[in-house]
């Protein structure tokens, strides 16, 4: 496609990810305003991103996936580890396990607090949910049937997760319905985001069924390298929606943007506004190489500060797995099907033709929650139990028949940050986690060890005869654990809050300096600029954070919607 050097438009939307798709959906509903929604990866056409297990072949492929890697991390004895971020059409949701999981009751009363906003608040945001949902089951007290996203049942089976239940039940963690009713505590099998045993993306529900909209500009290969800011103009100072707001008294504001399309350097304008939806790792990064951020840190790859915002990459907040490993016998699990030529083919025929089996298995089909002792006001840590298991992602599946009861800390209080390594949007930010570098999150890990121990020594399971492969039964004292959980410990990639709300008053402060963005997702100082991602949780959910990220677009759209 040949475009022009110069493109205006009313909204620019960067990134067409989880968030993005939505966005586009919403904003471009009206014929006559125009949208551009910018993709740095391709079109979601290959088949791997369909089919559920596919992402063994999307993660940690540059056709579907950024590739990004951390930084070494002290936390993790020093290791870098993969983090993946979906580089193609739906983003993240286009390779990732496709759980469904709203969070936790509690996870928005603290949304409200921390941003003064009680549209954030539980009752206001269950609504919100069921009002994009389409329930296999119909519509009831906690799900809508009416909205783009369906969410369905895992639709195949395994002997080892039943039995896993059921000891979970003995170590007493009920078994419940479902999750997503406001306190997740309890095992039960995730609901997923799929249409009859295929990937439902955000691409698949809100972006495809609208691409054909004539205000609708959609760019692939669309790498953004900076925002393009602009002194406030009179129109913008003396505009209402302006004020009391995180735009009061800005004096700067966003124009448009440049990027880089089939070898081109491309200026797209925004009439309106532009909107960051490129994820926690990309959204800071454009930030930062467009000058807002912290000065110090701006100063030190040459980029020249527009607006300090010292939150800018700051606050990283992530899920840590613990991937605990336990042979078994008496049972069938994926390690053995998959090396069995006749059983592999037996698994792609069912799928096939009845799009049921293996083959629609996310990376987890079971998941608990439960407390990590009995301190804890809700349940604060999530196991996601898989009927396979491997030495580290990436590599062959072990020749026996395994599972893998990876636990993770679901209010981890380390922090992290994303930051720029130059003024260059091309070259991959630095991304440093700082895993388990509190001793809060150091005791959950390792009392979350001892439970999985609990649970597997239970009766329910004895049949299989479960043998701890990984860490080791040997490992048995806190300083044992604690370097196990180092070494175990992988991301479960759920990045969030590098750009996060926080509460900002009639006149533009704020009583917390990190705060970037107020309760709708507006950026102190640079008017008509919006982060609408990940990176604007106020703080982590419990549990995976697809669906949140969902709210948050949905959300901000419809008030976008009210104030024109």
């Amino acid at each position: 496609m040949s475009i022009p050097a110069s493109l205006e438009f009313d909204t620019i939307i960067v990134g067409a990810g989880s968030a993005g798709c939505l966005l586009a959906n919403r904003l471009s509903a009206d014929p006559k305003h125009r949208v551009l929604l910018l993709e740095a990866g391709g079109e979601d056409d290959w088949f791997w991103i369909k089919i559920p297990v596919g992402y063994l072949y999307t993660i940690a492929n540059p056709r579907t996936d950024w590739c990004f890697k951390t930084e070494p991390d002290l936390g993790l004895n020093q290791r870098s580890i993969h983090y993946a971020r979906g580089r193609v059409i739906g983003g993240s949701s286009s390779i990732n396990a496709m759980i469904y999981m709203r969070g936790q009751a509690s996870d928005y009363a603290r949304w409200a607090e921390l941003t003064g906003d009680s549209r954030w608040a539980w009752d206001t945001t269950l609504k919100t949910y069921k009002s994009l949902e389409n329930y296999f089951a119909g519509a009831n007290a906690w799900h809508g049937d009416q909205g783009e996203m369906r969410v369905e049942q895992p639709r195949v089976q395994w002997e080892i997760l039943d039995a896993w239940r059921k000891a979970a039940q003995e170590q007493g963690i009920p078994a419940i319905e479902e999750f997503n009713r406001g306190d997740n505590e309890g095992c039960a099998y995730f609901l997923m985001t799929q249409k009859k045993g295929v990937r439902w993306s955000m691409a698949d529900a809100y972006l495809h069924p609208i691409r054909h909209r004539q205000n609708l500009t959609i760019l692939t290969k669309a790498q953004v390298l900076q925002l393009n800011l602009i002194p406030t103009q009179p129109q913008t100072q003396n505009n209402p929606q302006q004020q009391k707001n995180a735009w009061y008294g800005a004096a700067w504001e966003v124009s448009g943007l440049d990027l880089l399309h089939a070898g081109s350097r491309v200026t797209a304008h925004a009439k309106d506004q532009v909107i960051l939806s490129a994820g926690s790792i990309g959204s800071p990064q454009l930030l930062q190489v467009s000058g807002i951020g912290a000065h110090h840190h701006l100063d030190a790859i040459g980029v020249k500060t527009k607006v300090d915002l010292s939150g800018v990459g700051e606050n990283l907040q992530d899920h840590l797995q613990i991937r605990t490993v336990y042979q078994v016998e008496n049972c069938k699990t994926v390690n053995t099907l998959y090396k069995n030529w006749f059983t592999r083919i037996g698994m792609g025929l069912e799928y096939a033709f009845k799009r049921t089996g293996p083959l629609t298995m996310p990376p987890s089909t079971l998941g608990a929650f439960t407390k990590s002792d009995p301190s804890q006001p809700t349940a604060n840590i999530e196991w996601h139990v898989q009927p396979l298991s491997l030495p580290k992602f990436g590599e062959p599946l072990h020749p026996f028949n395994a599972i893998t009861p990876s636990v993770c800390n679901l209010r981890p209080s380390s922090r992290g940050w994303v930051r720029a390594k130059s003024a260059d949007a091309q070259i991959d930010p630095q991304i440093q986690c700082n895993y388990l570098s509190t001793p809060e999150d150091l005791k959950v890990a390792v009392d979350s060890l001892r439970i999985t121990r609990e649970i597997m020594d239970s009766q329910a399971l004895k049949p299989y005869a479960p043998k701890e492969v990984l860490p080791g039964i040997h490992l048995q004292s806190e300083q044992d654990l604690e370097h196990a959980a180092r070494d175990l410990g992988t991301t479960i990639f759920h990045p969030v809050s590098t750009c996060a709300m926080g509460k900002v008053d009639a006149r533009g402060q704020v009583d917390n300096p990190h705060t970037v963005l107020d309760s709708e997702c507006r950026v102190r100082g640079v008017a008509r600029l919006r982060v609408i991602d990940a990176s604007a949780m106020p703080c982590i959910t419990s549990g995976n954070t697809n669906a949140p990220v969902m709210l948050i677009a949905e959300t901000i759209a419809r008030q976008i919607l009210a104030q024109r």
